[in-house]
């Protein structure tokens, strides 16, 4: 090779961005060296996301999928050409983001990580007694028997032949491998002093006035006037549980099926979470899930627990702390089945490297935290030996500890060094600190970012004046007074998950934070004692969930009473001012763009000729209040909205309400038709914060609410928390910010470390006492905060 060959493939060492638009981006142009370790910084909203997912990664990903053939790429995801008009240098990009695992009730730790998968074929080469292949440990199988005649051709002749088949499969055939079995309240279901026609059904959406009505009057298996309690057996049978039966009402062929089978399909089988809010609320009501008595919750078949290795089952296995899981598979000797033990123990070491190794490979996926979520996609990836990857994180320390933060850029280093790409979209100065490279977005958020504000080292990010490098040596000082308790709640016992009978006071009427490492107990303490009980409010992180025509006024419930303003000026009916009612525009239905499908390739979004991309019909839009028509007020920002519907014609207080809460939490800057799909995971969370904050509680729960919070907002969202508890309400707060502990009248500190090594009180005071004592890690790391 010539030395100019050679210099010519060494000279690649940029990832060039010219004029990317994705979002809020504004032409924006950039040069990442690759090899590095290069974070991402600015407000939330400034475009972050926007630039490394939305651009880099996904055009790197789309890149790859165009290698496969047109028949491999009608399987796979279509992703459109991200809207910039170079990008340079690309390589294979790995990404590693916050969503959370998907919440389906079959799916744990342990089948999410093929951790599962390999301890399955383990126990069915070495487990005693032997029952079967490694389906027989799987509780997604479920054993299964069958034989009949089956035909087919040889030569000229048809000939038939009798066939039998058998699957051992591990599900526990009581719960269908789920861990517990469901009891339904059926006084959630019916009144049984009325009768059906006099309103006896209390299911939403199940009234006597339509096609339900027409059903049981028709269907002759009982009487609708007479009340259910006096029903006979037969005829409660009937009613609740009667299999599908083909019945014939007013000429028209239907399907009579009992209540019961009918929302196990309609309701009950779907996640809890993906329900709407008063349809969820009748299951919450409706519905009791009790462990499973026959399996005890581990889901598997009574054969499947029964076969052993070294006297530990499948189930034993599973259920342990994953860190000694490790040191029982460290121990196993076994020629035979060497390479699977190695492969077994490097994703289990990897667990505990990662700072994982407090869960067990049974706990259900869609119960992990988005930290930890994360954290458990990173596993795959640590031991890879590929190098020239691009590794995107997004906020690779939610839900750390200050003492966890160490390790996870011990990992990010790690990566690096093998000579791959690392981009970090992070707001945590001790994750900045190690950057190589950084690129600083802004100057603000929304339509006010979108530009680059500085590109190069930390050093010069400090001295550059952005708000990011005013705000990189920002330390709280610890309070110096603190507000007196007004009273306080009392939690005994609590033993939820790695809890140790914790006795705890906990303070009502002031700012209490729970603090402690990653799976010291703390989520346990709040969802196991607190969060089920009358007047308190608890915002988890569980992520909120919306379709491309939600937006921030539809979820919040703003989009209630500007309706009905329009309406009430108009005189003409609210329906008329929604998009996804009346007032839609008929060619794109109240989308604002349309959809052309262009099979394996990416489907093609254009806006709507008719409309304009406004997303109404024209004769709504001449409709006015306060000079505005329905589409320019869902293009204001929540702050321009505040002051218009503050005074003056459009003064409409129910609205103003809402749009003070979104300023509250630092949403001043969105757009209130933004669609909820083109929001960050931080933005999310506080736009369900606000939401719920009109709630009407005297104690608030918060987890982890400085999620995807920029430096400069926490102070935002610490005042805010004042102000709640200036209001008289109690708030408890669980945080890893140091900002957030310094600023507290009371801290709960649990541990002292994660899984069984936690779950116990080690600190009970004020932050000031706790900096003093400096008994636990959390003391060590907020003495260090403040300077102390």
């Amino acid at each position: 090779m010539s030395v100019e060959a050679a210099r010519a493939a060494d000279a690649h060492n940029w990832i060039r961005v010219r004029g990317a638009r994705e979002n809020n981006l504004k032409d924006v142009s950039v040069e990442i060296p690759k090899r590095r370790l290069t974070v991402f910084t600015g407000v939330s909203g400034s475009g972050k996301s926007s630039l490394v997912f939305d651009t880099i990664a996904a055009e790197s990903q789309r890149m790859i999928n165009e290698t496969y053939s047109a028949f491999v790429q009608g399987f796979m995801p279509t992703l459109a050409r991200p809207d910039v008009d170079v990008l340079d240098g690309l390589t294979t990009a790995i990404i590693v983001d916050q969503e959370r695992m998907g919440a389906n009730v079959r799916s744990t730790v342990g089948t999410a990580t093929d951790a599962n998968a390999m301890l399955r074929i383990l126990f069915s080469r070495l487990g005693q007694p032997h029952i079967g292949s490694p389906q027989a440990f799987s509780f997604n199988v479920a054993s299964a028997t069958g034989g009949g005649a089956i035909s087919f051709q040889r030569g000229d002749q048809t000939v038939k032949e009798r066939r039998t088949f058998s699957i051992t499969g591990g599900m526990c055939p009581r719960c269908e491998g789920r861990g517990a079995v469901t009891d339904i309240d059926l006084t959630a279901l019916y009144d049984d002093s009325k009768s059906l026609n006099g309103g006896a059904l209390t299911i939403p959406g199940y009234s006597m006035d339509g096609w339900y009505g027409r059903i049981f009057s028709g269907c002759g298996f009982f009487d609708p006037d007479k009340p259910i309690r006096d029903f006979t057996k037969r005829e409660l049978h009937d009613l609740l549980r009667k299999e599908p039966t083909k019945i014939k009402v007013e000429g028209i062929n239907l399907t009579y099926e009992g209540l019961i089978p009918k929302l196990q399909k309609s309701m009950l089988s779907k996640d809890v979470d993906a329900l709407q809010p008063h349809i969820r609320a009748f299951v919450e009501r409706a519905v009791t899930f009790t462990t499973c008595p026959d399996c005890d919750g581990t889901r598997l078949s009574e054969a499947a627990r029964s076969s052993k290795i070294a006297g530990i089952s499948i189930a034993d296995a599973c259920a342990m702390q994953i860190s000694d899981l490790a040191a029982w598979a460290a121990e196993l000797a076994e020629p035979s089945v060497a390479p699977l033990l190695e492969a077994l123990r490097d994703t289990l070491d990897s667990f505990v490297e990662i700072g994982l190794g407090y869960l067990s490979l049974d706990r259900p996926a869609g119960t992990l935290s988005g930290g930890e979520s994360q954290r458990t996609k990173m596993i795959r990836h640590l031991g890879s030996s590929l190098t020239d990857i691009t590794y995107v994180f997004d906020e690779p320390t939610i839900g750390l500890h200050p003492h966890d933060i160490q390790r996870m850029n011990t990992l990010l280093l790690q990566l690096r060094d093998k000579g791959n790409t690392v981009l970090v979209v992070e707001h945590k100065p001790e994750t900045i600190v190690i950057a190589d490279h950084v690129v600083d977005l802004g100057p603000g958020a929304g339509t006010a970012g979108g530009e680059v504000v500085f590109e190069g080292t930390v050093d010069g990010l400090r001295a550059s004046g952005t708000l990011t490098g005013r705000h990189l040596d920002d330390r709280a000082s610890v309070k110096p007074s603190v507000r007196t308790p007004s009273g306080r709640l009392e939690v005994r016992g609590a033993s939820t998950h790695n809890l140790k009978d914790v006795d705890v006071d906990i303070p009502l009427g002031v700012l209490v934070v729970l603090t402690g490492v990653a799976g010291s107990g703390k989520s346990s303490l709040i969802q196991g004692s607190v969060a089920g009980r009358d007047g308190v409010v608890s915002v988890d992180q569980s992520a909120i969930k919306g379709s491309r025509r939600s937006n921030p006024a539809t979820y919040t419930g703003l989009l209630d009473p500007i309706r009905k303003a329009f309406a009430k000026v108009n005189g003409v009916k609210p329906a008329l001012f929604s998009a996804n009612s009346e007032g839609a525009c008929p060619n794109c239905n109240g989308a604002g763009v349309t959809f052309t499908d262009l099979g394996m390739m990416a489907t093609v979004a254009t806006v709507c000729e008719v409309c304009e991309g406004k997303r109404f019909e024209a004769s709504v839009l001449e409709y006015h209040l306060g000079g505005r028509d329905i589409s320019e007020v869902l293009a204001m920002s929540v702050t321009e909205a505040e002051q218009f519907f503050g005074a003056g014609e459009a003064r409409t207080p129910a609205a103003h309400a809402i749009l003070d809460r979104l300023t509250d939490v630092g949403l001043g800057y969105l757009s209130l038709g933004q669609p909820l799909t083109t929001l960050s995971g931080g933005e999310r969370q506080r736009l369900k914060l606000a939401t719920r904050m009109a709630e009407k509680g005297d104690v608030y729960v918060l987890d982890e609410p400085t999620t995807g919070l920029h430096l400069a907002d926490v102070e935002q969202l610490i005042g805010m928390l004042d102000r709640l508890v200036d209001s008289g309400r109690s708030v408890i707060v669980i945080a890893h910010h140091q900002a957030v502990m310094a600023h507290a009248d009371w801290i709960i500190d649990l541990g002292p470390g994660a899984g069984h090594d936690g779950g116990r009180i080690v600190f009970e005071g004020t932050p000031a006492d706790l900096v003093a004592a400096r008994s636990t890690l959390t003391g060590e790391h907020l003495a260090a905060y403040v300077g102390a």
